[in-house]
């Protein structure tokens, strides 16, 4: 969604290529399998020019970071952010400057 939000309308093409300079492991086949799944979900909406599809987001950054944030912290802290806090201080370190 990074590469969308930043380079919009861009192609399925663009997009792998993107991926796979950030993170050489990707695949172009397991790419082309998450757009559809962002398109089926609604996050990502395309029109085709030619043989090639351009994809734009269909929903705001800030709010896609909200609903992942908060459905993280429901599925692994049960909604707590007390314990999530808690336990990142315990297990990642704070230092005072950061405290």
């Amino acid at each position: 969604m990074r590469v969308v939000w930043g380079r919009s309308p861009i192609t399925a093409a663009d997009i792998i290529t993107e991926l796979m300079a950030q993170d050489p492991t990707w695949h172009p086949v397991t790419a082309k399998t998450l757009l559809n799944r962002l398109v089926r979900k609604g996050a990502l909406g395309f029109e085709q020019q030619g043989r090639a599809y351009l994809y734009r987001p269909l929903v705001d950054e800030q709010a896609c970071i909200t609903a992942v944030t908060r459905s993280f912290l429901d599925r692994v802290f049960g909604g707590s952010l007390g314990l999530m806090v808690t336990h990142f201080v315990d297990h990642k370190g704070v230092t005072p400057k950061q405290a």
